[in-house]
């Protein structure tokens, strides 16, 4: 079993009810774009957004949750001026600069999965066979 299998990735409960909190923002924010709600639509961009980042933010020491937290703010972020765009009747203009911050979370996303992540596997990887091979010292009793 890979060390990443045994590791246990523990959320504590009030966090989790704000993650959960979250997508019930996204998805009033959706269904207001859906439902043309322009003034709910607007609002709930505030704390979906702003959820987003915390949630990022808390979450940052663990590169793992950084950049899919960080992925998701960006598409919030694009998935908001889309919104916004197409509330207003701008969206054919306002879309292709959507793709800007799409691409970046993407961006992201590829980084940690084509770079980052296999070189952590790599580096475990040296370091559990050097720890195989490289016993540590044992102390040698002293005749007396």
């Amino acid at each position: 079993m890979s060390q990443e299998s045994k590791e246990l990735y523990v959320v504590p409960a009030k966090f989790r009810k704000l993650e959960n909190l979250h997508i019930l923002f996204w998805l009033v924010k959706d269904l207001c774009w859906c439902l043309l709600f322009k003034p709910l639509g607007i609002v709930m961009i505030a704390p979906t957004l702003l959820v987003a980042m915390w949630i990022t933010w808390k979450n940052r020491h663990i590169i793992a949750e950084l950049a899919h937290n960080l992925a998701i703010t960006i598409w919030i972020m694009a998935n908001s001026m889309w919104m916004v765009a197409e509330f207003y009747g701008v969206d054919e203009t306002v879309k292709p600069y959507c793709i800007i911050p799409f691409s970046i979370g993407i961006v992201i996303l590829l980084y940690y999965y084509l770079i980052y992540a296999p070189l952590q596997r790599r580096k475990e990887h040296i370091e559990v066979i050097q720890a195989a091979v490289v016993p540590s010292p044992t102390p040698v009793a002293e005749e007396v």
